[in-house]
């Protein structure tokens, strides 16, 4: 199932879920660096101190577990890129080789929901910040409803509109935005500077061997495997010469360049001031932007919604090509058009009536982020045990070498992710509806050492790798042998 040929210059993007076509493969490794650095240059990365310093581990511990998360979840997302360039589809079409053309359909689920999980997370954060600047501002006075809801608007519009229009003026679009953002990062660093105490922030005690590991999987799950779902996506239109190890190293760079420095700004500022700390859990950004003189708050604000956005617009894209996998026969520009409604629904939804904002969003991570977790090794295995390009044809027909269901994969993935949840605790304010997780803690006696560790993460990942490593590798030589 192969596109037709389309201009690079059409202004719409069509082409959906089906192989790019030889004549419209013409990305370099390169090119991959600027959506990945422009979705991860936002400053809402600074916001992770204080969510890495919540753990309780101390300045250097943060550092090193910011540091290993970072690159380490980017390197992973990788590996997934290239499946992109083996078989030029989406991720999730890719997976279809590991899953069966009908057993993606569950894998397909799980990624649809983080993805809008996600891209929701970040209009909610940009519709906060707006509503926080504009009262530092003064512009604002009391009840803010109206620029919320004048906010949730137009970051929505933004962000869909993006998608709709396709990877092309995506790709055009991050480069742009990756200066621009870029020089208002920096701005931002040298104007807050002031702001760390460092003899405050190096004076944190250690946290445990189970704290450092539990802000080491927030730190994975909150950026590299965040994304890990839709690595694909933005490979696929790698020449079918492209090396391997440079798409994983753009990926790499691309990803972890801007978050590293960004995380560790913002452990700085967050270890020297605990109020700033507190205040980061209910409004990421606008927290931070206080610190700033007013003359820079409003065009730090533009600067703050467009990385955001940034980030957004890679994600709304993805879901709608994941939602055109699971079947649904609609143009892709509709289906990112329909998961523009739902992520409007969500921000909506958390802005005016949720309580808070970072309780849902870890509680978010944490649960989704297993299964993801689970499906990146049983994927990450299949890729690196495959030596040969896919049979695009087969990836669209149940009949084909790949099969309808391949239950070695579904099995591991509903077992792994099965004794995953049970090794996080998600009792987190606000996200009572998710207080089941953790049962083999309770069982083993480790929720009180080992309870926000969240070792089923790496359970899930690790377990989901060396099943498929050893249980599919006759599967896949007898794939690779021929129809």
């Amino acid at each position: 199932m192969t596109a037709e040929s389309t201009s690079t210059s059409t202004l719409i993007e069509r082409t959906g879920i089906e192989i790019i076509p030889e004549s419209e493969r013409t990305a370099k490794p390169r090119d991959l660096f600027w959506p990945w650095f422009a979705a991860n240059v936002s400053v809402f990365g600074m916001s992770y101190g204080s969510f890495i310093l919540g753990f309780g581990v101390s300045l250097w511990q943060a550092t090193l577990v910011s540091v290993i998360g970072i690159v380490v979840s980017f390197f992973l997302c990788g590996l997934i890129a290239i499946a992109g360039k083996r078989g030029s589809a989406p991720t999730m079409v890719l997976s279809r080789a590991a899953f069966g053309v009908q057993g993606q359909k569950l894998t397909g689920i799980v990624s649809w929901l983080t993805s809008i999980g996600w891209e929701t997370s970040l209009a909610i954060t940009a519709v906060l910040a707006t509503g926080t600047i504009l009262r530092e501002l003064g512009w604002v006075d009391g009840d803010d409803t109206a620029v919320k809801i004048i906010a949730t608007i137009l970051v929505a519009a933004l962000i869909v509109s993006a998608s709709v229009l396709g990877y092309h003026t995506i790709m055009k679009l991050q480069s742009v935005l990756t200066w621009l953002t870029g020089a208002m990062t920096v701005l931002f660093l040298i104007l807050t500077f002031q702001y760390i105490d460092w003899a405050t922030a190096f004076s944190r005690p250690d946290g445990t061997f189970a704290q450092t590991i539990g802000a080491l999987v927030m730190v994975m799950t909150g950026f590299g495997l965040g994304w890990i779902n839709i690595a694909a996506d933005w490979s696929r239109y790698q020449k079918r010469t492209a090396s391997d190890g440079q798409i994983i190293a753009w990926n790499t760079i691309g990803g972890s360049v801007a978050p590293i420095v960004l995380v560790f700004f913002g452990l700085l500022l967050a270890a020297s001031d605990d109020a700033l700390l507190a205040a980061v859990g209910s409004d990421p950004i606008g927290a931070l932007a206080v610190l700033l003189p007013t003359w820079a708050l409003f065009p730090f604000l533009i600067v703050a919604i467009l990385t955001l956005v940034s980030g957004a617009v890679l994600g709304i894209y993805s879901s709608g090509l994941t939602l055109l996998s699971l079947g649904i026969r609609i143009p892709r520009p509709a289906a990112a058009g329909i998961d523009g409604i739902i992520l409007t629904a969500g921000t909506i939804f958390v802005v005016f009536f949720a309580t808070s904002f970072i309780g849902p969003f870890q509680s978010f991570l944490i649960t989704l982020g297993v299964p993801m977790a689970s499906w990146a090794g049983i994927l990450i295995a299949d890729i690196l045990r495959r030596r040969k390009d896919y049979d695009e044809a087969a990836l669209f027909d149940s009949a084909g070498r790949y099969g309808a269901f391949d239950w070695t994969s579904i099995v591991t993935m509903v077992v792994a992710t099965v004794i995953g949840w049970g090794f996080v605790m998600n009792q987190i304010p606000d996200t009572p509806w998710n207080d089941w997780q953790g049962y083999f803690l309770d069982l083993l006696g480790w929720r009180d050492a080992w309870g926000y560790a969240n070792l089923g993460v790496i359970f899930a990942l690790a377990l989901s790798f060396l099943v498929t490593w050893f249980a599919r590798a006759g599967r896949i030589r007898e794939q690779e042998a021929g129809a």
